[in-house]
């Protein structure tokens, strides 16, 4: 499909925009070296594709200038890695790591809340929101005894991802109805308001939220440990060394008996997958102290 290059896909896709074999290496490079994400030679239609609208917005008609701003603009490659990575989400997703999460651990966090201690939950690669929320209603839940508890104690559940774009939205809150169908009717009316753009996250669920840009490989600003860590359909992206990197901080980053929940083809790898125990399908919990 490169420019320049006889048969290949033979879709023409590169006469549009000049897209050389040393453009999508060039992407791969840099993708890989700020987001740890492994691009592929059979790779490289997806990322013509995903990215000629980022080109042709730019003003630019050719990949190789494209490069250069991604070489020189951080903003722009966080841009570019978003196109490159969008993961369908929605609420509830993967719904029986909900539903395992409201069966076995909400019952310990709500009484942690209730004595005032501390309940830290990490919904990492958050992208617009829909995640943390589920997570956030289902805390919650529809008792109103064990909410009381949860908004009066010390609750707090971090929400990260890379682009600062879908983060605002999550931050927001507000989500089109159609999007939301998935969330159980009795957690909508205790939590939600119908708004003239579609359903808005109410004041106590966003109070408790806190959205952060960060970038998975790099420092994290975090203090402290979290009870529960979701981090799901993100390793789906790094290669092996990189997940097994990524696995080791989050395991640090979990509290004794804490959970982490990841993707449905996604698996713990490295050393410091010796560190949880299976389970349920894709939840690990770490090893009591």
């Amino acid at each position: 499909m490169f420019t320049g290059e006889t048969g290949g896909s033979g879709e023409g896709a590169s006469d549009q925009f000049p897209f050389t074999r040393a453009d999508f290496q060039a992407i791969a490079g840099l993708v890989h070296s700020h987001a740890g994400i492994v691009l592929a030679d059979g790779k490289a239609m997806l990322v013509y594709s995903r990215l000629t609208k980022l080109v042709r917005a730019r003003g630019l008609d050719n990949f190789r200038d494209y490069v250069a701003l991604l070489r020189n603009d951080r903003e722009e490659r966080v841009q570019a890695i978003e196109a490159l990575t969008t993961n369908h989400t929605k609420f509830f997703r993967e719904n029986h790591h909900f539903e395992h999460f409201a069966a076995h651990v909400r019952p310990a966090l709500v009484e942690k809340a209730a004595r005032r201690q501390r309940v830290r939950l990490w919904s990492a690669g958050s992208s617009s929101g829909e995640e943390v929320h589920s997570l956030m209603l289902t805390l919650l839940g529809t008792d109103m005894d064990d909410a009381r508890a949860i908004r009066s104690g010390d609750v707090v559940a971090l929400a990260s991802d890379l682009n600062s774009q879908v983060l605002e939205i999550g931050r927001r809150g507000l989500y089109p109805a159609a999007v939301a169908t998935d969330i159980p009717p009795a957690m909508k009316s205790a939590w939600m308001r119908a708004s003239a753009d579609g359903v808005q996250m109410g004041d106590v669920v966003r109070g408790l939220i806190r959205f952060r840009q960060l970038n998975l490989l790099n420092e994290w600003p975090i203090r402290g440990q979290f009870d529960v860590i979701f981090c799901r359909n993100t390793m789906i992206y790094f290669d092996e060394p990189t997940k097994e990197r990524l696995i080791a901080r989050l395991s640090a980053q979990l509290v004794p008996g804490g959970y982490l929940y990841i993707g449905h083809s996604e698996r713990l790898v490295g050393p410091a997958a010796d560190d949880f125990l299976s389970v349920g399908q894709t939840i690990y919990r770490k090893a009591a102290a």
